[in-house]
């Protein structure tokens, strides 16, 4: 699974990961976390607003901070 954290860097994208970090523990999921900073390849991607979360390629979250619960809830669907 790969997961991917969009956003420019802000307190709300850091907050983001530590949650999908916390999720994908908490899980116990063999996860690839990685974080894009580059606007465009923001935007090529479709995310309208960030901070945003991309799940194998799918952005399933925008605009918010997820919490651990919520991102536990969309990793086992």
């Amino acid at each position: 699974m790969k997961i991917e954290i969009l956003g420019t860097g802000c307190p709300k994208c850091e907050g983001l990961k530590a949650n999908a970090e916390a999720a994908v523990k908490e899980l116990g999921l063999d996860a690839e976390i990685s974080k894009v900073s580059d606007i465009v390849e923001i935007a090529n991607r479709g995310a309208l607003m960030t901070p945003a979360l991309s799940i194998d390629g799918e952005i399933r979250v925008a605009g918010k901070v997820a919490t651990v619960d919520e991102l536990k809830e969309l990793l086992t669907l």
